[in-house]
């Protein structure tokens, strides 16, 4: 269940609210963002990033980018794609205005990831809300006000010197190599799908039927 209480996380370019017991830190150039719980930080991860905007920083191209599957490099060697649960659309949040796409297993395997990307005052801000895909459902109440909260701080005079701002020259839908993203295989201890039940019925039925065919034929020898 989504705790109530909230903290707000800011840093030099976006201010957003996050659940109480979630923490942001610097990881090469991204911000991260994940529960001080040590089971809920396999299961859900925030990451922002910023940059110099540059000739590819467009919302046009990042929609373009966000309307196709996405390779994703497999740790296991060899790639896969991704597949695209909600086209991106443009939203306002506090008069900004977001690029919002929605893909599963486009940063890693069976984890869906919710994209917000946005412009302003020549800094490129994308911000990435992923969770595996048994326990999204527990998250997406705390990431839905994470989204509502979104405030962009950037300015002009911020790029030069400042940690956490990727060069001009970087592709800002890039992850970050020094992030340690939650792994597959999935945790043993993360929730399952529930089975359906009339199936084991079924089988105690015919095991059922089985034992008393076996029964009568034995008592007929």
């Amino acid at each position: 269940p989504s705790i109530v209480q909230a903290k707000v996380c800011g840093n030099a370019y976006i201010n957003f609210e996050i659940p109480e017991r979630w923490k942001c830190s610097l990881e090469q150039t991204e911000w991260v963002c994940r529960s001080e719980d040590s089971q809920e930080a396999k299961e859900a991860i925030i990451i922002l990033t910023a940059k110099e905007m540059g000739p590819a920083d467009t919302l046009a191209i990042y929609q373009t980018h966000l309307s196709k599957p996405i390779q994703v490099s497999l740790r296991g060697g060899g790639t896969d794609v991704s597949k695209i649960y909600k086209k991106p659309e443009f939203s306002q949040i506090k008069g900004q205005t977001w690029l919002d796409g929605f893909h599963l297993g486009s940063e890693v395997p069976n984890y869906f990831t919710r994209y917000l990307a946005t412009i302003k005052d020549k800094i490129a801000v994308l911000v990435t809300f992923s969770a595996h895909k048994d326990s999204y459902a527990k998250y997406s109440t705390d990431f839905m006000k994470a989204i509502q909260s979104l405030v962009v701080i950037a300015s002009k005079n911020l790029m030069a010197g400042r940690e956490g701002i990727r060069p001009q020259t970087d592709p800002l839908f890039s992850p970050s190599e020094g992030i340690n993203f939650p792994a597959p295989p999935l945790p043993d201890d993360l929730p399952r799908k529930k089975k359906d039940s009339s199936l084991y019925f079924a089988l105690a039925a015919v095991l059922a039927a089985l034992g008393i065919y076996i029964l009568i034929k034995f008592r007929k020898k």
